[in-house]
């Protein structure tokens, strides 16, 4: 009887085991490629058939004087927001005292000033053309080289924002990638598009326009201009849409760098849950603190993402709130640079903002939304990335071909370990983790962000 109870335990175990090798190796294994339309139109409908204008034309950011007066006059209304609860900073959201200060210096301070302003950001070279029925605007940032040295090789680089950003975090950050350096034998052409529906590029009129679908256009407008090989540079939204580009085009990208990587495969997302319980197994001990565990990723969704539940189910709703509202929309974008800066900002009645950035920095990020209209084109790319999320699933089990540099800035909201990051990027060449910084790196630290990145480039030797 005991023979037969040990085969019996015998054959189920091997079952277990069988069952879970398969297991396994389905997620692991990769994904297909989905089928997209590299070239559907995503404009308005029109009554001819669509004829791409292939034109790439120099863009005037130039703002009308009498949207500036009105301006002034909307922020010259009484501010009536409730005062904060005692002893409380932005741990309920934005700080109404706080907010007085932002709205007082954006109209007696910025605003008197705004032609300098307007002139900083007509500093980069700023471009448009049309993609798949899109208006699509972008800096283009051409390299200098050193006269008497040996030219340094130039390589293409996509560069992309996320929200609540714009290509203004990328002014102190591209210079540093144009001009030639000591730390680096390249130096780098810069595309950095306004992702559309963000400032001066324009939204989808249609559904479904989700990051693979945006990843498409960007990497057509690389082809626009003339690239068919390049870098790929990112955080939030620029990280998962460049981490797209590089997944369903392989024969376009030579490099992926990121400051936010992530890995949303199901094997990706069964590590993460693993490396909750048994960190060990997953994180160097010199980097564990980087690790905060299931229970911190679970508070940081119930506390930090109520944003982005409702811009992925009613962007609208929150969008027409915004509209002709500057000192909300000030109040909305305004936040997540105290938060997603530094947790612990929040415990602060300024909430920390001018600790990195200056007002003119952040009020500079504010008016390309206010003066685009662009707030609510902006948000509905959460919804449409559920809308298409059967694509995101088909190319987050797309591993990244391409040589991958993935770093860390200490007070982001959450970060992916190497061995959690494997299966997507299985070329991973360059890894770091840095004691400093928040989630916009390239606007709050940028030559740590440069000094990475061309670490990165050094190792990839992309001869």
């Amino acid at each position: 009887m005991a023979n037969i109870w040990a085969r019996i335990l015998v054959g189920a175990l091997t079952i277990l085991v069988a069952v879970g090798y398969k297991n396994y190796r389905d997620l692991s294994a990769p994904g297909k490629r989905p089928d997209l339309d590299n070239n559907a139109y995503w404009g308005p409908t029109l009554k001819e058939p669509y004829r791409e204008n292939k034109a790439i034309l120099p863009f005037d950011i130039s703002v009308k004087p009498e949207v500036i007066e009105d301006l002034i006059s909307q922020l010259s209304r009484p501010l009536k927001a409730q005062a904060p609860l005692e002893g409380v900073g932005f741990q309920y959201g934005f700080n109404a005292n706080e907010l007085a200060k932002v709205v007082k210096y954006w109209r007696d301070t910025y605003l008197p000033k705004w032609s300098e302003r307007e002139q900083y950001l007509k500093k980069l070279d700023h471009y448009q053309t049309e993609i798949q029925g899109l208006k699509i605007h972008f800096i283009h940032a051409k390299p200098s080289q050193v006269k008497g040295q040996k030219p340094k090789k130039v390589l293409p680089l996509l560069l992309m924002h996320g929200w609540p950003g714009t290509v203004r975090e990328f002014y102190d950050f591209i210079p540093l990638l144009t001009t030639p350096s000591d730390k680096s034998d390249y130096v780098f052409e810069v595309i950095a598009p306004s992702l559309p529906g963000y400032g001066w590029s324009q939204g989808s009129s249609k559904t479904g326009f989700g990051v693979a679908q945006v990843a498409v256009v960007m990497r057509n407008l690389m082809l626009r201009v003339g690239f068919d090989k390049f870098l790929v540079q990112g955080g939030d939204w620029g990280s998962i849409i460049g981490s797209n580009v590089a997944s369903l085009f392989p024969e376009n990208v030579l490099g992926y760098h990121s400051n936010m990587c992530g890995n949303n495969s199901p094997m990706g997302q069964l590590k993460m849950v693993l490396a909750s319980f048994f960190p060990s197994w997953f994180v160097d001990s010199e980097y564990a603190d980087f690790n905060k565990g299931l229970g911190h990723l679970f508070s940081t969704i119930m506390e930090e993402m109520g944003y982005a539940h409702i811009q992925a189910s009613k962007p609208d709703t929150i969008g027409n709130a915004l509209i002709d509202n500057p000192t909300g929309l000030a109040s909305y974008i305004l936040e997540k640079f105290s938060t997603w800066t530094n947790t612990a900002f929040r415990s602060l009645p300024d909430g920390g903002l001018t600790k990195r950035f200056t007002y003119d920095q952040l009020l500079d990020n504010v008016m390309i939304y206010y003066v685009t209209n662009s707030i609510t084109t902006s948000m509905r790319l959460y919804s449409e990335s559920m809308v298409a999320s059967q694509f995101a699933l088909a190319v987050d089990s797309l591993p990244i071909k391409a040589k991958a540099g993935c770093t860390r800035f200490a007070h982001e909201i959450t970060h992916v370990s190497d061995s959690v990051l494997a299966n997507k990027f299985p070329n991973l060449v360059h890894s770091s983790h840095h004691r400093d910084g928040g989630h916009f790196p390239a606007f709050e630290l940028p030559q740590q962000l440069y000094d990475d990145f061309v670490s990165f480039v050094q190792k990839a030797n992309f001869s």
